[in-house]
């Protein structure tokens, strides 16, 4: 773990110079309108859109790597659940039924359920890499001064940005308290046996937890003795305020959910149906 993953790094690129509010008004817009559309054409424009964005950000793959991984993981699983539950469901949802080969009982694998499941898959693919995109390059303080901007309680918004400041920490604590347990003897590494490295890892946990939590009381008690929350509003030192390039940032988006709209929408369903 030499790589810090999902954590802030200060670069010179065009989404990097957009303030956070900005980046915030964009990803909230973007996801709302994923997961409302199933118009196939739609989610593929906006995945198009979304690699050159992030092409563009500079980000490195080993800062999320292991972070989309994961999400991959449980990508697959959602997958599979789908098709276990309701392997009919592209059926009912476009009116016709294409049977490719059966498998068992009523799992049969048809052409419909195909296509709603990559649609589904579309909506993963074009939401996953803005927000990566969003933790990736928005410093945390700047990112609870647009929080605050939007209209959250500053409080709430504090408490968000120290969220995201623990990620490094934390990473760093694993780090320390792992080479401890391997200079003890606990092998956590790819020699040792899956079902021991799990027992072993969850051995690490704990420490870990009980690290985390006397660090969440001691910043709390420093924010207590400061007097935080006692007032209605605050200033922000990282507050930035809005440029042209903001200001182009919210019209593009607005550009794309209304597109976006129209797409999907002309024909009175959210379904895009090739199969009519």
């Amino acid at each position: 773990m030499k790589a810090r993953m999902l954590t802030y790094t200060r670069q010179n690129s065009p989404v990097h110079r957009l303030t956070g509010a900005a980046k915030l008004i964009f990803f909230a817009a973007w996801s709302v309108t994923a997961m409302i559309t199933y118009d196939t054409r739609s989610l593929l424009a906006m995945l198009l859109f979304s690699l050159v964005v992030f092409r563009l950000s500079k980000v490195r793959f080993r800062d999320y790597s292991f972070v989309l991984y994961l999400i991959l993981f449980f990508f697959a699983l959602n997958h599979l659940a789908i098709f276990l539950f309701s392997p009919l469901e592209g059926v009912s949802i476009y009116g016709t039924r294409h049977d490719l080969f059966p498998i068992a009982g009523r799992y049969v694998v048809t052409e419909e359920q195909l296509f709603y499941q990559f649609n589904i898959a579309l909506k993963y693919v074009t939401v996953i890499p803005m927000a990566l995109l969003f933790i990736l390059t928005t410093d945390p303080a700047e990112f609870a001064a647009s929080l605050n901007r939007v209209g959250v309680s500053y409080r709430i918004a504090y408490a968000v940005s120290i969220a995201m400041r623990y990620i490094p920490d934390i990473q760093r604590d694993y780090e320390n308290i792992a080479f401890s347990a391997q200079a003890r003897g606990i092998d956590i590494s790819r020699k040792e046996r899956l079902t021991r490295r799990v027992r072993n890892v969850i051995g690490i946990l704990m420490p870990l937890i009980l690290t985390s939590v006397q660090r969440i009381e001691t910043v709390s008690a420093a924010m207590e003795l400061r007097g935080f929350g006692q007032r209605r509003k605050r200033t922000w030192y990282n507050g930035c305020p809005f440029t042209a390039r903001d200001y182009m940032a919210v019209a593009l988006i607005a550009a794309i959910v209304i597109g976006s709209a129209w797409l999907t929408f002309r024909d009175g369903t959210r379904f895009y149906n090739p199969f009519r």
